[in-house]
């Protein structure tokens, strides 16, 4: 089976309400999308176009790449129709191999069950043909096959990214209850930033928000910070296409920026452990860090975008003592961000009440399972103006 250069159905999963943010991306890529849903979208392509989506996607979290969709109403049909794939010219038989799944069967108790079916199934296909077996465990940084099977429908898919891709690779020191990388770059595709203008992350904690501000501006790829993908041990796999791909990245990286961007905390801790990771994704000598209370954070003349992600009370703090944090963000936006728009992005509506100002919009986003919104603020300074022009 040449994957590399035969097409086929591609699945790229996301986080729940990612999905428009996906959407731009892959458009942006020159992609056709021929199906979105809530959890991701669909397209055809290749291997080798998985190489290009991996290494370039900010919100995803998977590009599967499916090899085989078929009837498989019990165990036994399901073993049936994966040992007829041709698993020798996929996978290498002197390597290694993991099995992911995502089961809805009547026959099926514990996805384990059948993951260990599309395992037998791999095993005895390459062993009768070539009298070897590969080695196989639960880690994803080799080969990774994934199976979605639900009632009836069964198929079986490459996932060409091994490791998720929402973790974007540059966070080593992740701090406390940080937000996820894919969804810190969402929420910032969502807002009104046209990447010119300043961008103000008070409270920065880890420092994500800020971070991904700046590989925003810079069009820095979170694929400058992996080198191992699920696609790299797949048989076929040529490194050239792979380290062209990474130049075109490097290639297209703003050098010359002309922005600020401004992260601060109370934490001398949180703003070094922040100051590490901008350090590893190399856009520290980008971001202006400042160790304060975020009333007293620094903000530019020139109007752009304040954006907080506070706790909200569900792991970290005290919902009583987050009320009066609340309101004290609510006064710092309307005293000295005036002509900015203002973001706040929380889980509870109950704090989120405490602010003290009407939303312009309320962007819905999960954190995990739990439901969040991202408050908008229109902070107008004396009369309404035009919003910040966006990027294309």
């Amino acid at each position: 089976m040449q994957v590399f250069n035969t097409k086929s159905r591609i699945i790229i999963t996301c986080n729940n309400r990612l999905s428009p943010y996906l959407t731009d991306e892959v458009d942006a890529l020159g992609f056709d999308i021929t199906r979105r849903f809530n959890t991701g979208l669909e397209l055809e392509g290749t291997v080798t176009d998985c190489i290009t989506l991996n290494l370039n996607l900010r919100t995803a979290s998977q590009v599967l790449y499916s090899i085989k969709s078929f009837d498989a109403p019990s165990p036994k049909e399901l073993y049936d129709g994966l040992v007829d794939i041709p698993w020798e010219e996929i996978i290498d038989f002197a390597g290694y191999f993991s099995i992911t799944s995502n089961v809805d069967n009547e026959h099926i108790r514990t996805p384990l069950f059948a993951n260990v079916k599309v395992k037998d199934a791999i095993v005895d296909r390459i062993r009768a043909k070539k009298n070897l077996r590969p080695n196989t465990g639960p880690s994803v940084d080799k080969t990774v096959v994934h199976l979605y099977w639900k009632n009836n429908l069964a198929e079986i898919f490459l996932d060409t990214s091994g490791e998720v891709l929402s973790k974007h690779g540059y966070r080593k020191l992740p701090g406390k209850a940080p937000m996820l990388e894919a969804l810190a770059a969402s929420t910032i595709l969502a807002s009104k930033w046209d990447m010119k203008s300043p961008f103000v992350n008070p409270m920065c904690g880890s420092g994500t928000l800020a971070i991904e501000a700046a590989l925003l501006a810079t069009d820095r790829r979170s694929g400058l910070f992996r080198m191992n993908y699920g696609f790299m041990h797949i048989l076929g796999y040529d490194e050239q296409v792979f380290f062209t791909e990474r130049r075109k990245l490097k290639d297209r990286i703003v050098k010359q920026l002309d922005v600020k961007i401004i992260a601060s905390d109370i934490s001398e801790e949180a703003v070094e452990t922040a100051r590490q990771n901008a350090r590893t994704a190399g856009v520290d000598q980008l971001i202006d860090f400042q160790v304060c209370d975020f009333e007293a954070t620094e903000m530019p003349e020139e109007a752009g975008v304040v954006m907080f992600n506070p706790e909200y009370g569900e792991r970290l703090g005290v919902h009583s003592q987050l009320e009066l944090t609340y309101k004290r963000i609510g006064d710092f936006l309307k005293q000295k961000c005036k002509g900015y728009f203002g973001y706040v992005f929380t889980g509870n509506p109950d704090l989120a009440k405490k602010i003290g100002l009407r939303a312009s919009r309320r962007i819905e986003f999960y954190n995990g399972r739990l439901d969040c919104r991202l408050f908008e603020y229109e902070l107008y300074d004396g009369s309404k103006r035009e919003p910040l022009e966006q990027n294309a």
